[in-house]
């Protein structure tokens, strides 16, 4: 039975502990679409999503009105391009992103994910020409996101991706540098990417083997209604902790769940996942970093912050799975330092950097993400993060990724603001005093680990 009590306590994680549905995303699938005509082939993704998703955008707004529940992003993401363009007779995709923001455009979604590749155990020529064609298609389009999967537990890491992707990351920084190289934020690189993922920039929808021809995810976020959770449990232990954000985040997902099957019905799509994750934004009081402070440590980063993090990550996890029939995606704590507050100003504070950051990807989703560098970091030392981060997430068989922004013109003590949900960043420190260039020029491929082995 639903209580007025229930009620009201999901009105209170609203209006006061920002609880909301971060994105409905619907997946498409574009294997019908191939034609080795390229123009051709950019008119049919084009007539194939705006009329796959023509009403996407009005089912958000709907249940946003009759459940009162904020509904921020309504996106896209798409079959990996270099798949769905692999028979084009072109060696550029430039054309291909540009139909893809058009496309969104007309539809009205905030942002479309998929001009990406696939590419963790080699390249086909539709991958390369994909990986040359990203910093051009992200510097001429407004909504397309960009992802490159270089790495996975099964197949190890691409070392020749690892090595190229540093220097693509510069080139797009290069050529948006008027926009505080917003590109690089739409670009991320990915060890063993979930191909069910409704959250940008690392969205697409892999068909062939699994999905179907058209999907919608949910990604939920309330690090607020959490925090808030644990600020009456002054003095209790982690047993007591965890129980809290377990039962927190169930009540959390179950918002999701009910956004997720009523759009899908009424769009007649099949419901797939919903992604139970803690997504920050710039606002005071909507910060992952704060509730790991609200657990006792002075700032994030302090020693603990770690524990901290495997605790709340892992409780989620736990009671996102109890909420929902279907859990995907990341499903976790992120934690974006562009996008969460509390990150913001404990890497002003000095005691976060990007060294404790990476450590804290070891046991939370995704990885190293928004996170500002100074214009001068080399695209060596770029690939070396890349490759630090794809080791763990191999390694201990978990997804992980990559978002840096090598800032032009930018350093050490500056702050670079990007806007909206990508919040504003001050520039984080690298130690690049000793360089991994000898390292990343060997290319090849790092050996998948012993663990890969469990057929």
């Amino acid at each position: 039975m639903i209580t007025i009590d229930d009620i009201l306590e999901t009105n209170r994680m609203i209006t006061h502990n920002k609880l909301d549905v971060r994105t409905i995303t619907m997946g498409i699938s574009l294997r019908d679409c191939a034609h080795p005509n390229i123009k051709q082939f950019c008119q049919n993704i084009y007539d194939k999503i705006t009329t796959s998703a023509e009403f996407l955008v009005k089912t958000g707004e709907d249940l946003e009105a009759e459940y009162g529940v904020p509904i921020i992003n309504k996106r896209i993401s798409v079959t990996p391009i270099a798949i769905a363009a692999d028979a084009c007779k072109t060696d550029d995709y430039v054309p291909v992103a540009e139909a893809m923001d058009r496309a969104a455009k007309a539809v009205g979604v905030n942002f479309i994910g998929g001009f990406s590749a696939l590419v963790e155990k080699g390249f086909t020529n539709g991958d390369k020409i994909l990986i040359n064609s990203i910093p051009q298609a992200l510097a001429t389009t407004d909504v397309v996101c960009s992802s490159v999967n270089l790495a996975s537990t099964k197949a190890g890491i691409n070392m020749d991706c690892v090595r190229q992707m540093g220097e693509v990351i510069k080139r797009t920084a290069e050529l948006t540098r008027d926009q505080q190289a917003l590109g690089c934020a739409k670009l991320v690189t990915f060890a063993n990417a979930p191909q069910d993922n409704p959250f940008m920039a690392g969205a697409f929808h892999f068909h062939g083997v699994s999905e179907a021809e058209r999907v919608i995810n949910v990604g939920v976020s309330g690090p607020g209604v959490v925090k808030h959770a644990l600020e009456g449990l002054k003095g209790a232990d982690f047993t007591e902790i965890a129980e809290e954000i377990k039962k927190t985040a169930f009540k959390i997902t179950r918002v999701g769940q009910l956004v997720a099957r009523e759009a899908s019905k009424r769009l007649g799509v099949p419901f797939g996942i919903v992604d139970v994750s803690l997504a920050p934004t710039a606002e005071v009081g909507d910060s992952v970093a704060r509730i790991l402070e609200e657990m006792g440590l002075e700032s994030c980063g302090a020693p603990g912050t770690t524990a901290a993090l495997a605790l709340l990550n892992d409780a989620v996890k736990k009671g996102g799975l109890m909420a929902s029939s279907h859990v995907g995606g990341f499903s976790g704590a992120f934690i974006p330092v562009s996008e969460d507050e509390g990150m913001i100003a404990a890497v002003k504070a000095g005691s976060l950097s990007i060294e404790k950051l990476e450590a804290m990807t070891c046991v939370c989703s995704v990885g190293l993400d928004m996170i500002a560098v100074a214009g001068d970091v080399s695209a060596a030392t770029i690939s070396g993060i890349i490759a630090d981060e794809a080791a763990i997430g191999v390694v201990n068989n978990k997804t992980t990724a990559v978002r840096i922004i090598p800032v032009p013109g930018k350093k050490v003590g500056d702050v670079v603001e990007f806007g909206g949900l990508l919040g504003y960043c001050p520039i984080v420190p690298v130690r690049s005093e000793w360089s991994s260039e000898a390292f990343i020029a060997r290319g090849g491929r790092i050996p998948a680990p012993v663990r890969s082995l469990t057929n």
